[in-house]
């Protein structure tokens, strides 16, 4: 038996396909955690792989956060699998049962800590020297401790508390127990790149659970290949748990083991990490059964790399898989759904007096007074607005709107009918508001854009310009205004503006060019050139202040190497520059 545990960061950042990634880990239980994929997302080619049965948990409150899954193979099939820890997300048969003693948590504590998917557990049977025994596989992904919310590192807590309690029950219920998944704390300062910059490493909460939970007995694997007869070094009397990491048993003293590493700083290129996910089994199952355990820092693909276990009892397939296997989702069950369950009786009385209600009840007095009277709006504008309004259609329907112009329709054809050269005489009003309107904007435009003495040429262009205006305004749009000059006397009137104009406007157009040209210039400067940094004389990389607080959004350089122990002159060296902000 073979199990990985693995923690992906995104299910979906697999690019050639899930399958392809879990025939790669050749393991018999395939572990997840960081799915980041809510029910609603779950897609089939993820939920159902060909040779595998699934179990999913995922995030009830943020979506594109936590979750946990679990890939048993066919020839692994569990007969038990449940979601969560506390047992209150089991609505079905095939549960795993035995969840302790809860005095310690108020209901709603419980609630919250199953709420972010964190934890699948499945059930299986094996055969140990010819003996069918049970394992319960607890696949976790543990809470992290934010510094920045202080409330966070209670949930920490709490989760730990809560997953020792399942544990134990379970393993005292009969059943071997293994725990694996993303633990978020690393155990001692071998298995932290740099243990001496955090202060208290040892009275961190974490690693205090960790002593408590974990036995201190351990054995080195290679001494006792050469000195048989001897027993186990005991390193910690007071490490007195029922259970043991599996790594450290088979690999006490390994250094620069690390599982996980921070991508922005480019850690895993140096190796500076940490060892956040483990392995633990029962101590018996540990000593009796596991042959090896190893990390696979070579798999690349995450933040994190694959930690795997190997068992020298064989699995016993059930013959069908729970109820929480995704194949029984009904999304995924491929049970053929009735058309008329898509056909919906629609009462019309109900309709039409949900079309007359008035607007929504949260917009404001203010909002439904324009909406209902735009303002700048002529009469005709406002009804059909009212109409439109009274006349609400259903959501995600395009409604009809409704014409109630006094004009009637036109014809198609006239279209495509030639122009007429004589139109009928416009009525008065309408010909003095089409002049007086143009002349307003032209005089106006003219004012603003001519600072100075008024020229003969000035007045001459404006003239042509207004009558050009007028001509194509009144006579295109609504055919009421029409031009009293002739045809030959307006092309003359506008090639003398055209040419008066056509100096001037250029050289208004490249002064305006120029200005605007030195201002956007001077807003949207480039970045400020990079330094070299000092030891290895490289152009450093601009980085922007994210956290909160004083320094929150302003610039500055470090070295460009990824980061690293300070002993390696590999990594990044101890260079640091604020950007002045007046570059």
């Amino acid at each position: 038996m073979k199990v990985v545990t693995w923690n992906i960061n995104g299910i979906r950042t697999f690019r050639d396909g899930i399958k392809k990634a879990l025939d790669s880990l050749d393991a018999d239980v395939i572990c997840v955690q960081e799915t980041k994929v809510t029910r609603d997302l779950l897609d089939e080619r993820t939920a159902i792989v060909d040779g595998y049965n699934s179990y999913f948990s995922f995030s009830r409150g943020r979506s594109g956060y936590s979750g946990v899954a679990t890939y048993c193979k066919d020839s692994a099939t569990p007969f038990a699998a449940e979601e969560g820890l506390t047992g209150l997300l089991t609505n079905h048969a095939g549960a795993v049962g035995c969840y302790g003693d809860h005095t310690e948590f108020s209901s709603e504590e419980l609630q919250q800590l199953d709420n972010e998917g964190r934890a699948v557990i499945t059930q299986h049977k094996i055969m140990c020297q010819n003996k069918m025994q049970t394992v319960t596989v607890i696949n976790v992904y543990c809470p992290r401790a934010d510094p920045e919310k202080p409330e966070r590192k209670q949930f920490k807590l709490q989760f730990y508390k809560l997953l020792q309690c399942r544990a134990e029950e379970i393993l005292k219920d009969g059943s071997h127990v293994i725990v694996l998944g993303d633990v978020n704390t690393s155990h001692r300062p071998i298995d932290h790149c740099d243990p001496s910059d955090i202060d208290d490493f040892e009275e961190n909460p974490g690693r205090k659970w960790l002593n408590g939970f974990l036995h201190g007995c351990r054995q080195e694997k290679e001494r006792n290949e050469e000195e048989p007869d001897e027993a186990p070094e005991i390193t910690d009397t007071a490490h007195s748990g029922k259970f043991m990491d599996t790594f450290r048993y088979f690999h006490p003293s390994r250094t620069n083991a690390f599982t996980c590493w921070s991508t922005l700083t480019g850690a895993r290129q140096t190796n500076y990490g940490t060892r956040i996910d483990y392995i633990f089994a029962d101590c018996q199952l540990a000593k009796e059964q596991f042959v090896a355990a190893d990390i696979m820092p070579e798999v690349e693909g995450s933040d994190h790399c694959p930690v795997w276990g190997q068992l020298s009892c064989s699995l016993q397939p059930s013959s069908k898989p729970p109820p929480l296997c995704t194949r029984y989702l009904p999304e995924f069950a491929g049970k053929q759904q009735k058309l008329s369950r898509f056909l919906v009786t629609v009462d019309q009385k109900s309709v039409q007096s949900e079309q007359k209600a008035a607007l929504p009840g949260s917009q404001e007095e203010g909002e439904k007074r324009e909406n209902i009277h735009p303002s700048g709006v002529g009469n005709i504008s406002g009804k059909k607005r009212i109409l439109t309004a009274d006349s609400v259609a259903p959501k995600g329907k395009k409604a009809k709107t409704v014409k109630t112009s006094s004009k009637p329709q036109g014809n198609l054809l006239s279209f495509f009918k030639p122009k007429l050269t004589h139109v009928a005489q416009p009525t008065e009003t309408s010909v003095k508001q089409c002049e007086r309107t143009l002349d307003l904007d032209e005089v106006t435009s003219f004012n603003n854009s001519h600072k100075g003495p008024t020229t003969k040429e000035d007045v001459l262009s404006v003239a042509g310009k207004i009558t050009e205006d007028t001509e194509l305004a009144c006579d295109g749009s609504s055919r009421l205004c029409t031009s009293s000059t002739t045809e030959d006397s307006d092309k003359q009137v506008k090639t003398e503006a055209e040419h008066l104009t056509s100096q001037t406007s250029v050289g208004h157009c490249a002064a305006k060019k120029g200005a605007s040209l030195v201002f956007w210039k001077s807003v949207l400067h480039g970045p400020p050139p990079a330094p070299s940094c000092k030891v290895h004389r490289e152009p450093c990389v601009l980085r922007t202040v994210k956290k909160e607080g004083p320094n929150m959004g302003k610039q500055f350089f470090v070295c460009c190497r990824p980061q690293g122990h300070s002993s390696n002159p590999e990594a990044r060296c101890n260079f640091f520059a604020w950007v002045d902000k007046g570059k």
